[in-house]
């Protein structure tokens, strides 16, 4: 890829960010490269970063010839009506694409804000709240999905992105919460299967032993974990 004077797209991002992978997913659906600028979590942020998201101050951002776009839903909308000729991520109909918004909106609002309960939850009764809440939201998702093979139909697209952006997180979760979505969720268990099968997918997502190694290091920082 070219050097970031030249090169026409630059995804600020952190490894192991959910959000990140989404806009990675997003990116790859659509076939275009672009430079990818590592920004370290919490600290030391960068005068790049600081410059292009000054309001938010956090990753992903997404530089395109020179403008910035921030928070990772609004990234993937841009970037399918940027690029246009190739895998349309949300449906021409504006009804069924309210809904790809509702539910990507509800994704983020109930999955991530269980996840920051695995994550810094103390162990015992709160940790079996969290599994708890976390089951009852995978069970509207998978209401929702039946029997389709992606959640909008026969295509891959922009609420499939919201949520398998969290799956390799899943492991953390399942682990500490001691459930199983092969066993509790098995529709979502096959679905997060098939979208795994797409390249886009499996490339951008980070590692999942990763992610519960670094979420153990920082509970014990916190004094939740042993």
């Amino acid at each position: 890829m070219r050097s970031m004077g030249e090169s026409e797209v630059v995804l600020l991002g952190w490894p192991l960010s959910m959000f990140g992978a989404r806009v990675k997913i997003a990116l790859a659906e659509k076939g275009v490269k672009y430079e990818y600028k590592e920004e370290v979590f919490l600290h030391n942020k960068s005068p790049l970063l600081l410059k292009c998201n000054p309001i938010h101050k956090k990753i992903p951002v997404l530089i395109h010839k020179g403008r910035s776009v921030c928070e990772s839903k609004i990234i993937v909308e841009y970037i399918d009506e940027s690029w246009k000729g190739e895998s349309p991520l949300l449906p021409s109909d504006p009804y069924l694409r309210s809904q790809a918004r509702f539910w990507a909106d509800y994704i983020d609002k109930v999955i991530y804000t269980v996840a920051m309960k695995f994550n810094s939850g103390p162990k015992g009764e709160e940790m079996q709240k969290a599994r708890h809440e976390c089951l009852g939201y995978l069970n509207v998702l998978e209401g929702e999905l039946g029997d389709k093979p992606y959640f909008l139909g026969n295509a891959f697209g922009y609420v499939d992105i919201a949520l398998m952006s969290y799956y390799n997180h899943f492991f953390t979760y399942e682990t500490l919460g001691g459930f199983s979505l092969k066993i509790d969720n098995p529709k979502l268990f096959a679905w997060a299967t098939r979208c795994m099968k797409r390249e886009s997918v499996s490339k951008s997502l980070p590692d999942p032993q990763k992610i519960y190694d670094y979420t153990i290091v920082y509970r014990k920082n916190i004094g939740v974990e042993d």
